[in-house]
């Protein structure tokens, strides 16, 4: 599970395709007799340096009459962030230090100010530990693949859908068991202490983004989505499965219609057998990897 844990969260980072299709991103096509929407597993955060928008990525955003994404991200005040935060990221009876083992206790103390985050509940403490090292390096929330489209969607004049709120998000991580949020904050912390990188075997350039922007990421992907579902599957039903089956659902009835869609969600969504191309294969649409 260290190898997942910090990439977990859907808020901020999502990894993974199954098969290659050239070097970018990956891109899927679901087609039915007069339907089309196209799939796009996204990076939440990346470097404003990053150049992944593609000719076939342009050419179905120009063709899409309607570009989802997992929220909208274009509600992202603080004042709105700081509220959900309060209602569903806080416990202000059992404080973290409490909850942890007395050694991650120790470390988390020194990966942070434990003061100011001890109020926290686990899996919103493992968010803001998993953004530091990602914004460390430069990458932002505002140059990522999904805010950077939520803009160009609402300045194009299309329609844009979402899935979820920010609310409903922050809430599916507040469902989560105790346990399997304990878990997911110490499985953070310890990665932070001894980092192990999965990418290092895989690639020259072992670092997320690259391995993202690469697009081949048949091994991993499935890897760690695999490991997430035997080492912490309240987290992974929570995280992948409930969600990528109510989106498999609203899905299948905007193909009822016609025209042409493109949805942006995080890229883990969009492996192995609970992501949203094989939910999409076993409705018997026709599902294609087209990057």
């Amino acid at each position: 599970m260290r190898r997942v844990a910090g990439f977990a969260a859907a808020f901020i980072l999502g990894v993974g395709a199954a098969g290659a299709a050239g070097a970018a991103p990956a891109l899927w096509k679901i087609s039915d007799a007069n339907s089309e929407i196209y799939l796009f597993g996204t990076l939440h955060a990346l470097s404003p340096a990053a150049k992944w928008r593609t000719p076939a990525y342009d050419a179905a955003y120009a063709r899409a009459d309607t570009v989802w994404f997992e929220a909208d991200m274009g509600q992202l005040e603080p004042t709105r962030i700081m509220g959900i935060l309060q209602r569903y990221g806080v416990d202000p009876e059992k404080p973290l230090s409490q909850k942890l083992a007395p050694a991650d206790v120790a470390v988390l103390a020194r990966q942070a100010d434990l003061s100011r985050i001890d109020h926290l509940r686990p899996w919103a403490a493992a968010m803001m530990l998993t953004m530091q090292p990602v914004t460390g390096r430069g990458a932002t929330l505002e140059a990522g693949a999904d805010l950077s489209m939520t803009r160009a969607t609402l300045s194009g004049g299309k329609r844009l859908r979402a899935f979820e709120s920010l609310e409903d998000q922050a809430r599916m991580f507040a469902s989560l068991p105790e346990t399997s949020e304990v878990q997911y904050l110490t499985e953070v912390i310890r990665e932070r202490a001894a980092p192990r990188n999965p990418l290092a075997a895989l690639w020259p350039k072992p670092d997320l983004e690259s391995a993202w922007l690469a697009g081949d990421l048949a091994r991993l992907g499935p890897g760690l989505v695999g490991e997430m579902k035997t080492e912490n599957p309240a987290f992974y039903e929570a995280l992948l499965k409930r969600r990528n089956q109510a989106w498999a659902g609203q899905l299948a009835d905007a193909m009822a219609g016609s025209g042409v869609e493109l949805v942006n969600v995080g890229a883990l969504h969009l492996v192995g057998e609970d992501g949203l191309p094989a939910l999409m294969t076993a409705r018997g649409f026709t599902v294609t990897r087209v990057q």
